[in-house]
């Protein structure tokens, strides 16, 4: 059984992903902040029959609780989020482009630092950065999450470049009209018709994307079906921009 880890699962692509990594049956071991909560844990699992919810918060506590009695994951689904604000470059609060910073880039890449080691040993792995397409097309007030997504997707890419030849694969999901609460929300972008009017407009499929959609996805690029394939970023976009 494919063992694979899956950060924020609550959030963006995270539902998506663990339902297709479940549906593929794979062992899913599940981060998120809410599971600092035992309650939240439990109820997660009951929901997700095959899922483990891990308790641990940061990097080096993920890898403990992973790692611990000698296991190790296949495949690591770096799914990182944080609340976007708008702001004007010349507005942007450095308080909030450093806590990006840390949430959007820092912790995956600590994270890879963490389970490089053991696949690199296994001469086998996976990872997949779930990023953003969003730097494809920068808009104005949205300068922090366009540099900072770029800079993960960028180091995704020097990854794989090193991790190679050691049969690592390395890959980014850039989604963009993604349905998710935290950045396309049903209440604005399905329930009112202005703000599905805008999704028309803007999206060639006419539409946002699924989570199931972008679930299996990652879930192909973590499978280790074809690992040939490494060092690619795939948009997700319904064919934006």
């Amino acid at each position: 059984m494919r063992r694979v880890l899956v950060t924020n699962v609550t959030q963006y692509a995270g539902p998506g992903a663990v339902g297709s990594l479940l549906r593929a049956g794979c062992e899913v071991l599940c981060h998120d902040p809410l599971f600092s909560d035992p309650a939240q844990r439990t109820r997660y699992e009951s929901e997700h029959a095959g899922a483990r919810c891990l308790a641990a918060v940061d990097p080096e506590e993920i890898h403990a609780a992973v790692t611990r009695d000698g296991g190790t994951v296949d495949a690591l689904v770096s799914n990182d989020v944080h609340p976007i604000t708008r702001h004007a470059v010349e507005d942007l609060p450095l308080d909030d482009l450093r806590a990006t910073f840390e949430a959007v880039l820092v912790f995956p890449v600590r994270l890879a630092q963490l389970f490089l080691p053991v696949m690199r040993a296994r001469g086998t792995g996976a990872f997949v950065f779930v990023t953003s397409a969003r730097p494809r097309r920068p808009e104005p007030g949205f300068a922090t999450p366009t540099a900072i997504r770029a800079g993960t997707t960028a180091f995704a890419l020097a990854l794989a470049r090193e991790a190679a030849p050691d049969g690592i694969q390395v890959n980014v999901v850039a989604p963009n009209y993604l349905y998710s609460e935290m950045y396309y929300p049903r209440a604005r972008f399905v329930d009112d018709p202005a703000g599905r009017e805008l999704i028309v407009r803007t999206v060639p499929a006419g539409r946002l994307g699924e989570p199931e959609e972008v679930g299996e996805l990652i879930a192909f690029l973590a499978s280790g079906r074809s690992p040939f394939t490494t060092g690619q970023v795939i948009d997700f976009t319904g064919g934006w921009p």
